[in-house]
């Protein structure tokens, strides 16, 4: 990787194998993998959900010298406190190798004029309060409002 131009774009459906090892890092990053990792159904269906033109589930990737090197999945929603939807930037992963190279802040403002040109009016994630490297990054973006996430899990 020697260029510093990074191209951020809708994920195509030839771009799945080089897609997958991005979803597998972001998930091990997330302590799923092994014997945590997620169900291979869920993976075929989240990939299968991208082409689906009235799902609210979208994905964008960056390359970087023709090599797909970050991801990004989005959600789009109505929300009760607002007129317009808003966008949740659900999963966002660079490979450790293209780190500081720009990939994060070009995928996160590409979803920001995407949510932008749909209409919403707020693109809105989530972090672990212990991912400093993310937070460094997302604190040059925007700015923290304090919120605190709570996940009850809950089964069929």
């Amino acid at each position: 990787m020697t260029s510093n131009a990074v191209t951020v774009r809708p994920v195509r459906r030839g771009d799945h194998d080089q897609w997958r090892p991005l979803w597998d890092g972001y998930n091990a990053f997330y302590g799923r993998e092994g014997d945590t990792a997620l169900d291979e159904t869920i993976t075929r269906q989240t990939w299968d959900r991208f082409f689906v033109e009235s799902d609210p589930v979208k994905a964008m990737v960056a390359e970087l010298d023709q090599q797909l090197v970050g991801l990004v999945h989005i959600v789009y929603h109505p929300s009760t406190s607002r007129l317009r939807d808003v966008c949740y930037l659900q999963d966002l992963f660079t490979l450790p190798s293209a780190r500081g190279r720009g990939v994060g802040r070009a995928l996160i403002e590409s979803v920001c004029a995407e949510a932008t040109r749909a209409g919403c009016s707020r693109v809105y994630w989530t972090t672990f309060e212990d991912n400093q490297t993310a937070r460094r990054l997302y604190d040059q973006v925007t700015t923290y409002n304090g919120a605190i996430m709570y996940v009850r899990e809950m089964t069929p």
